[in-house]
């Protein structure tokens, strides 16, 4: 249960973290975001944040694109997530959720000149998919958001309507996630989470010019491919009938975390389980990210008790 949030400056309990009606980023979506993880390892009964400041350097830059200035550094930022965390006193696994809001009258279909504010909570999380096994996704009719209409390596609030969308029409055709095409007709992600495939021993991705969010995670797993498990990573545009052919295909974020897909549209993606690039990296991902690897702590801050 959440029991506090950062807002108007202070850590206050989370009754008191409210915003008007009034408020133009309900209205106009003229916010941006950012989530984050907390690992909570049972054996040293601590918790970790893992890359605070990576994923709050993110999130200024999302401020940027909307004219937003709240006033904080990544480091700042972290902060006040370690405060939190530790006043919440979580002994599981959190996810924490920072957001940039407008905090001006709805009738100001504008972003600059604006009152910009900040606050952030967190919660007890599971899993992010509910999926016995392997996910089973579709393609989604929706294309995603182009560079030239919303800026998309942005988390910004409206342009989740688009997410939104995608994933409802996957989910309500029986499927467990989307896999959106860009305006190219190539993949660009899935509805919040980015994707890899492995094909003839290399590890695929789209580039970051294909519309894609510049992921943490993304990055996390493209170093790991390189560096731990000395494999060829590619960003290139992905076809949609690469898909189907794939020897692994695989989605990864902060949410999804790391999340073999066993069925592209009614294709079983290779022998139906998951592959032993997906296996290796989601293992080696989960060491890191609860402080059990030393190479790594550097991406990881320890919450002190409450």
């Amino acid at each position: 249960m959440t029991r506090f949030a950062y807002f108007e400056g202070a850590i206050v309990p989370i009754e008191q973290a409210r915003v008007s009606i009034t408020c133009n980023t309900l209205h106009y979506g003229t916010g941006c975001f950012g989530g984050l993880r907390a690992y909570w390892n049972t054996d040293e009964r601590r918790l970790w944040l893992f890359r605070p400041l990576d994923h709050y350097r993110r999130l200024l830059s999302s401020a940027k694109m909307i004219f937003a200035d709240i006033g904080h550094t990544p480091e700042s930022l972290t902060d006040v997530t370690v405060q939190l965390l530790a006043a919440e006193g979580f002994r599981q696994n959190a996810y924490v959720r920072p957001i940039v809001y407008k905090d001006d009258g709805v009738f100001r279909v504008q972003l600059h000149d604006a009152t910009d504010k900040v606050a952030i909570f967190a919660q007890p999380v599971g899993a992010y998919i509910h999926a016995a096994g392997l996910l089973r996704v579709a393609i989604s009719s929706w294309r995603r958001v182009d560079d030239t209409m919303i800026p998309a390596r942005g988390k910004l609030n409206g342009a989740y309507l688009n997410s939104a969308l995608a994933k409802s029409e996957a989910n309500k055709a029986g499927y467990d996630e989307a896999l959106v095409l860009n305006q190219d007709g190539h993949v660009s992600e899935a509805s919040a989470a980015n994707v890899f495939i492995v094909r003839n021993g290399a590890l695929v991705t789209p580039p970051v010019t294909a519309n894609v969010l510049e992921g943490i995670t993304r990055r996390t797993v493209i170093h790991l491919a390189t560096k731990e498990l000395g494999l060829e990573v590619v960003e290139r545009d992905i076809d949609r009938s690469e898909l189907f052919v794939a020897d692994e295909v695989f989605l990864c974020g902060t949410g999804v975390q790391i999340s073999a897909i066993g069925e592209v549209e009614g294709r079983v993606v290779a022998d139906g389980a998951e592959g032993p690039v997906c296996a290796a990296l989601r293992e080696r991902y989960g060491r890191i990210v609860t402080g059990r690897d030393p190479a790594y702590l550097h991406w990881c801050v320890p919450i002190p008790a409450a």
